[in-house]
């Protein structure tokens, strides 16, 4: 399969180039409104790592590249570089650095900010950030691309080639967001739920690169050398992108463990002494109220303990007749 096979054939600028040039201005744009957001925040003192900067900026350039560079080697192994790129290391660049939480804190009490809030605490927000669902539509839509006849009649309709990088990126974006959560959603699905999630998508991904290698996808002709070596960037190249994942929800358990272990040892310390005796009865709390406890049993039942005795003969009672 030549180049033209996967690149789909257009008259002057076609739909894949019109997508492919505003995906890029898109992401240029937003790089510049983060850089901007930031430094306002820097500037009336609050503090925002700078690192962020780095990771969303590189994330935006790297999807840039991906829309509009000329990846090298084979037609399959570009495109299969283009998916990776966009696909994959993009979109973990773009969440590590946090841009809902940015926006949070930026944006002036007003319409708008009620309204990204709204949409961030939203009930379908909840459904539509289940890991399950996202690795669904991410990894089930890469089977549904190279397993069925959509990769081979994309050469022949721009617009549904346009579609599918599209679909392959938002559905990157999707999947990358909903198994970090690291900005503020209106539940956080737990770490177990993501982990397990991340590596039942890891290991899908990598039975799809590993049929690659053996059988191209269905309606293409491409050279074996070109095949293998697209199939191997995959494979490896996702290993890479989901080790980092990994680590990002390791990262995340660890400071989790370590905020519930402080709070344990500074719980005691926060209690008032009225709440610390109320809750934890002392000894000699003990030892001063039992005979109190006991002299008023004994008053109660007329026993006659030693507080109940007076001295005054007229005022002790009279026995009783034998």
């Amino acid at each position: 399969m030549t180049r033209a096979h996967v690149h789909p054939v257009s008259a002057g600028v076609g739909w894949a180039d019109l997508a492919g040039a505003s995906v890029a201005t898109a992401a240029v744009l937003a790089a510049v409104g983060y850089l901007l957001a930031a430094h306002r925040l820097r500037r009336r003192g609050d503090t925002w790592p700078r690192l962020r900067d780095v990771s969303f900026t590189a994330g935006s350039g790297a999807l840039a590249w991906a829309m509009l560079a000329d990846p090298p080697g084979g037609p399959f192994t570009a495109h299969m570089t283009r998916h990776l790129v966009a696909g994959m290391a993009a979109p973990l660049l773009l969440v590590l650095a946090r841009p809902l939480t940015l926006g949070l804190r930026t944006l002036p009490p007003g319409r708008l900010r009620r309204g990204l809030l709204a949409t961030a605490h939203a009930r379908p927000a909840r459904l539509l950030l289940f890991p399950a669902l996202a690795a669904l539509v991410d990894v089930g839509g890469l089977w549904l691309l190279y397993r069925t006849g959509i990769f081979a009649a994309t050469h022949y309709q721009p617009l549904p080639y346009a579609l599918v990088h599209a679909h392959v990126t938002v559905a990157g974006l999707w999947f990358t967001f909903a198994v970090c959560q690291l900005d503020p959603v209106r539940r956080r699905w737990n770490l177990a739920v993501r982990a397990t999630t991340l590596l039942g998508a890891g290991t899908l991904h990598a039975v799809l690169a590993k049929s690659l290698y053996a059988t191209p996808p269905p309606g293409t002709a491409f050279t074996p050398g070109d095949l293998h070596t697209g199939a191997q960037l995959m494979y490896y190249g996702g290993d890479l992108v989901e080790l980092a994942l990994a680590v990002t929800l390791a990262a995340q358990w660890y400071a989790a463990t370590g905020r519930a272990h402080a709070r344990h040892l500074r719980a005691p310390h926060d209690r008032s002494p009225g709440d610390r005796s109320a809750s934890r009865p002392s000894v000699a709390g003990l030892d001063r109220s039992v005979p109190t406890v006991l002299g008023a049993g004994r008053a109660a039942r007329g026993t006659g303990g030693p507080a109940q005795l007076s001295r005054d003969p007229s005022r002790r009672p009279a026995r009783e007749p034998r």
